[in-house]
Order: C-alpha cells, then sequence, then structure tokens
C-alpha cells in the first residue's frame, strides 16, 4: 500500500483545485467559479497565487499539522486533468486528499454539494481529470450556477457571466464555497459534507478550526 503524500516534517499534504479557463474574458463566466474559490481562500490566507507549477498557478501553506496546496490549471477546463495528474505525480496529495471544486449547471444556484467520488456527470474538467487519474475516487465540490429550461447552448450559458443580481449572490456562494474547501483540508470530506451540502441553514454554524498560529506561505 503506497504511504500518503507527507513533507519532511510529517505534515499531511491536502490539494485544492479550483477549476476554470484562464484569461481576462473568462474571469466571472459561471465555468471559472471553482477559479474564485481558489482565489478567496488565497485571499484569506494573505497568500499570492502567482508561482506556475503542475501547468497552473499554485501556492500553499502551513496550519494545524497540514500543508494545504491550491492550484487553478492554465490549461483550460478540457483539459484539467494534464495538470492534476501532474500535481498528484509529484505527491502534492493522494487522491483522498484531493479536493477537485467545479460548477455545477445541474444544480441550483447556490446549492453546494460535496461527494467523496463519482462520476464526471458530464463536467468535461471532471472528465478529464478522470481519465488522466485513471479513476474517479477523489473528493470534489460542485457549486450550483443553475441553468433556465430556455436555454439551448450549453457552452454558451457556462461561458456567459452572471448577471448583476446574480453576483451578489455568488460572492456569498463563494466565500461559502472557500469554507467548505477549508473544512476539508482540516477535518475531511465528511466533516465537509455534514457542514455544507445544499443550501445554507440559519441553524447551521459553520466556524472554522480556530487558528491558533499564523498561516506560514511557503517560499517559490
Amino acid at each position: 500500500m503506497t504511504p500518503e503524500p507527507q513533507t519532511q516534517d510529517g505534515e499531511k499534504r491536502i490539494l485544492l483545485v479550483g477549476l476554470g479557463n484562464p484569461g481576462r474574458q473568462y474571469q466571472w463566466t459561471r465555468h471559472n467559479v471553482g477559479f474564485r474559490v481558489i482565489d478567496t481562500i488565497a485571499e484569506q490566507k494573505r497568500l499570492r497565487l502567482e508561482r506556475e507549477k503542475y501547468s497552473g498557478l499554485f501556492t500553499e501553506f502551513r496550519e494545524h499539522g497540514r500543508r494545504v496546496g491550491l492550484l487553478k490549471p492554465l490549461t483550460f477546463m478540457n483539459r484539467s486533468g494534464e495538470s492534476v495528474a501532474t500535481a498528484i505525480r509529484y505527491g502534492a496529495a493522494d487522491l483522498t486528499d484531493l479536493l477537485v471544486i467545479t460548477d455545477d449547471v445541474h444544480l441550483p444556484m447556490g446549492t453546494l454539494r460535496l461527494r467523496a467520488a463519482g462520476s464526471a456527470g458530464g463536467h468535461n474538467g471532471l472528465k478529464s481529470i478522470i481519465e488522466h487519474l485513471g479513476s474517479q475516487q477523489f473528493p470534489r465540490l460542485r457549486i450550483g450556477v443553475g441553468i433556465s429550461k430556455d436555454t439551448v447552448d450549453l457552452a454558451q450559458h457556462v461561458l456567459g457571466k452572471f448577471t448583476p443580481d446574480e453576483m451578489k449572490e455568488m460572492e456569498t456562494v463563494i466565500k461559502r464555497a472557500a469554507d467548505a474547501a477549508l473544512v476539508f483540508a482540516m477535518e475531511g470530506i465528511v466533516a465537509a459534507m455534514d457542514r455544507y451540502n445544499g443550501r445554507p441553514r440559519q441553524d447551521v454554524k459553520t466556524n472554522l478550526m480556530p487558528q491558533n498560529k499564523p498561516t506560514q506561505q511557503e517560499n517559490p
């Protein structure tokens, strides 16, 4: 049995991957919510996503005995698997400690759905990752971006930008998704599913683990 990736200090390695397309023209599209989640986490941790690694933009931080990597593949959505498989091959994390964050048109806007494994569900980014990893046994966080019954061109829909009203809602959703990803990193997929699957409820607290130590960013 292959030992799970650890650093020399015995820290557990976690990898959070947000899917999307590189380029300013795609920045605020529905397909790029995965990128936005990674950007939000980086902002919360005061990190810069400027280092190119694993065919993507990469940074990492240490917290609670874990070394958490943040990755935005620059291979475009349909080739996301090239970047993710490279990261896994070079020991960025074990498959069970990989979380792929992506949009889902089949979920109502604002809904989060975490799963420990599963099929691509028609999503080209997930399809590419499954093909390159040779496995679908990895956790994923799907973010509902919704779709109208009148939508004819799916590609045009996911590559389209949110309306101003939708953007207001998605800002909150993206922050919640970032919190869910961090719970996954610190406590695992079961804890994240229990707290974040579905739409937010007023009676559920979403506080993360207390941060007793300042975040340490790794040098490029």
